[in-house]
Parts: C-alpha cells; structure tokens; sequence
C-alpha cells in the first residue's frame, strides 16, 4: 500500500463540478491499493501517516506529526500509484488492486482514520476528481508498506 503525503495549508476534491471535500492546514495523502494488500498493511500505513513527522516544531524542524497538530486530513483513492514505470512509456497496472478489493481497503482506512483522527475528509472512490492544494513547504513524501513475503 502506498500513501502520497502532502502537508498542505488548504486542499480540496471536486467531481462532477460539486466540491466534495476541503480542509485546511493538514496532509493530502493520495492513496494506492496494491494487490496483496489487507487490512494489516491499511493499518500500519495509516500508523505511519498520522504519527510522520512533517510539521515544524518551535525551532523549524519537522517534529510533529498530524496527530500532535491535530491537523485537517484529506484522503484520496488514487491508484495510479500502484502503477509499473519500470519501461516503455505507458504506466502498467498489474500491480494495482482491482476495483472492490481497492475500494475495500480505501474504505477500511478511511473509517480507521476518523476513528484515530477525527474529521476526515475524502475524495470518491472511482470518479473523476479534480484535487487541488497549496503545497505548504513544499513537503512531499512517499510511504510505502509492503505485504509480508513481497
């Protein structure tokens, strides 16, 4: 499973020309769903999401995580990011969860989130969206968790 994290000062979703989701100063993290993954692999990187250091402290050093901030959270399903760049020049998906499995998972993290986090905005599983942010730093990092045995 892989998570795209984002600290941002605001971020939103629309699809369909409706904004289904906004926040303000927090973590866009676009989520990939792999094959092999399950609800172990959701949780550890969920760990991993809320408790990533990325916010300044007094002194400008990135020591405290969403959970110390207390920070808005917008989660988006973005599988994509499962995808083979390894040649050629077009993406390959095999990698990739297939869609009820993915969206599965996408669900189970995001209910584990509010559970954890509180208010937790998410993008749509499935549709069209049109994400924006502004980037705050920029800070943008890559988490990965892998299925045991991969």
């Amino acid at each position: 499973m892989i998570a795209l994290l984002q600290r941002v000062s605001q971020a939103w979703v629309d699809t369909a020309g409706e904004r289904i989701a906004t926040i303000g100063p927090g973590l866009l993290v676009l989520l990939g769903v792999e094959k092999g993954d399950s609800r172990r692999e959701a949780d550890r990187l969920l760990e991993r999401v809320l408790g990533y250091r990325v916010f300044a402290d007094t002194e400008g050093r990135m020591n405290h995580s969403l959970a110390d901030t207390g920070g808005g959270l917008l989660i988006v399903p973005q599988f994509t990011l499962a995808a083979d760049t390894r040649k050629g020049r077009r993406p390959g998906f095999s990698a990739a969860s297939t869609g009820p499995e993915g969206q599965r998972l996408f669900e189970h993290v995001a209910r584990q989130a509010a559970l954890q986090h509180g208010a937790v905005q998410l993008g749509r599983f499935g549709a069209d969206m049109q994400v924006g942010l502004v980037n705050d730093g920029p800070v943008t990092f890559c988490l990965q968790v892998a299925p045991a045995g991969r």
